[in-house]
């Protein structure tokens, strides 16, 4: 009965997207509780994610009550691909903070 919190996610997640066969979930235990990592195809995030986030929201709560029947905390994350359409822009921003605070500390110095 320890995997049914994965058993459960997957089956959920695989009637969501166009590609069930990409859907991979990887279940992690440690102190803090389970983690179920999904691992899916880029064009199928954003059927997962839902308008505004709320299906993975309410996936999320669905698994927390399946582990709460088995007396455990249970998270669940949606990994993002490398080339995904957020993670560019991500890695753009973290870019672009980066070069702007070492602008910064060089204008402090008034040279």
């Amino acid at each position: 009965m320890e995997m049914e919190d994965q058993k459960f996610a997957e089956a959920i997640i695989r009637g969501i997207v166009g590609n069930p066969n990409d859907v991979k979930i990887d279940r992690t235990v440690d102190e803090r509780g389970v983690l179920l990592s999904v691992n899916l195809n880029p064009s199928d995030i954003g059927y997962v994610i839902g308008k505004k986030g709320q299906t993975v929201n309410a996936i999320r709560t669905l698994v927390k009550v399946i582990g709460a029947k088995n007396n455990a905390r249970v998270n669940l994350k949606i990994v993002e691909p490398e080339g995904s359409e957020r993670f560019k822009a991500r890695e753009a921003e973290q870019a672009a903070a980066a070069s702007d605070t070492s602008t910064d500390i060089v204008d402090d110095f008034k040279i």
